[in-house]
């Protein structure tokens, strides 16, 4: 897999993405602290409105940038990205309202949307060979994962010798670092997008995958992707502190066997997708999912003990490996059925498509969880994904036949 590191544009790209990543972790813990230092008891309602303004960025802003900026250098398009995010960072700081956060945090995430995105769609064209790219995408998503459990480990060191506002300067450095690896790579020339009236280029990327069977099966897979991490990200402290007693430590001991399930997967998966194809491998996650969901019901509504306790670290290593499953191999899916030109538009559409799921998910996941008791939202959110499956394997099914095929060549 650090095969793909040889390629020097990549390799710098890569680390700027590491860089950033680490940078956001210290901005998550901070932003708690800066809402608990403002509001105090009422932290969780500025950290909830600022989580909801940062999905509502995700899913307005990144389509519209992405017909805006079609035109420019994509090197320009992540540098200035990464510039704001580090301005808004560094002045979090001096924040002393509610509203300040909720201002600059809208500003930063839809620097985020921007980026990611943009930087998304620049690695194909890095790293034309299939192979490398899908190594690629599974040393990306090794990074995420790594970041989830290192940035709480960085920042709990960091505040021993600093406050919580100095945390901001660390995001700042991590969006500058970016930056500056940006602008020390060797990007590939790519061509402009074609000229084209805003509507229409606002809308190419949508346009792209309503045309595309696989890629309305990964749309339904979205979906089921949602349900699952709604559950984990929602109810994990929930369900370990409010129902199970136990402390913060096994908190973070959860999420970890979430994460550590995700890496196992993402490093085995470039050698099986050389032999199955994506949409294979991506149903069996989006099937894995929902039942994983069910044995998490189960096994929360069992009495608390050593032997729940393990086969709950168990289930969670499991939808963790499955969430890897399907999420490591989609952006091949977004490869084919773009060119140069549509290609930013379509990993746009896929970012803002994606993150609208979680509009859904995160508050149901939360407030069915505090009316109905965890088990059964668990089972709803099972049922959920269990629909949405479905979907996934029609549009699969579509994809697969010959007439789907046609179509999906004809569209990229």
């Amino acid at each position: 897999m650090l095969e793909v590191l040889r390629s020097p544009s990549y390799a710098k790209l890569f680390c700027a993405q590491v860089v950033a990543l680490l940078g956001t972790g210290l901005l998550t813990i901070a932003l708690g602290l800066l809402a608990f230092d403002i509001a105090g008891g009422d932290a969780g309602v500025v950290l909830g409105t600022a989580l909801t303004i940062k999905m509502l960025a995700y899913v307005g802003v990144a389509p519209v940038v992405a017909a805006l900026t079609g035109h420019l250098p994509r090197k320009h398009v992540l540098i200035a990205a990464d510039v704001l995010r580090a301005a808004v960072a560094i002045s979090l700081p001096f924040v002393t309202e509610a509203w300040q956060i909720f201002i600059l945090i809208f500003v930063l995430q839809a620097a985020s949307a921007t980026f990611t995105p943009a930087f998304q769609a620049v690695i194909p064209e890095v790293l034309p060979d299939e192979g490398q790219y899908t190594r690629a995408l599974s040393l990306s998503r090794l990074a995420y994962d790594l970041e989830a459990l290192v940035s709480p480990m960085l920042a709990a060191a960091l505040l021993t010798v600093i406050t919580y506002n100095n945390l901001f300067v660390g995001t700042f450095l991590g969006f500058i670092g970016s930056a500056a690896l940006v602008i020390a790579t060797k990007f590939p020339k790519i061509a402009p997008a074609e000229p084209a009236p805003f509507f229409e280029r606002l809308t190419s990327g949508v346009r792209v995958f309503w045309r595309t069977p696989e890629l309305r099966s990964l749309l339904a897979m979205n979906l089921v992707v949602a349900t699952s991490t709604a559950m984990v990200i929602v109810n994990t402290v929930v369900l370990v502190q409010g129902l199970l007693g136990r402390p913060q430590t096994d908190v973070a001991l959860l999420l970890a066997a979430y994460g550590a399930g995700s890496m196992v997967v993402a490093l085995g998966l470039p050698k099986v997708l050389d032999r199955i194809r994506d949409l294979k491998v991506m149903l069996a996650g989006a099937i894995a999912l929902p039942v994983g969901l069910v044995a998490a019901a189960i096994f929360i509504g069992m009495p608390a003990s050593t032997g729940t306790w393990g086969a709950l670290i168990a289930t969670w290593f499991y939808l963790g490996a499955a969430t890897s499953l399907l999420l490591t191999p989609s952006a091949r899916l977004l490869r084919r059925a773009s060119d140069v030109g549509t290609r930013p538009a379509v990993f746009a559409a896929q970012f803002s498509l994606s993150h609208a799921c979680f509009i859904i998910t995160y508050p149901l996941a939360g407030t069915l969880g505090a009316l109905l008791g965890l088990p059964a939202v668990a089972l709803v959110l099972a049922a959920i994904g269990t629909a949405a499956a479905a979907l996934a394997w029609l549009g699969a099914r579509r994809a697969s036949s010959p007439a789907g095929s046609e179509l999906a060549q004809s569209g990229a």
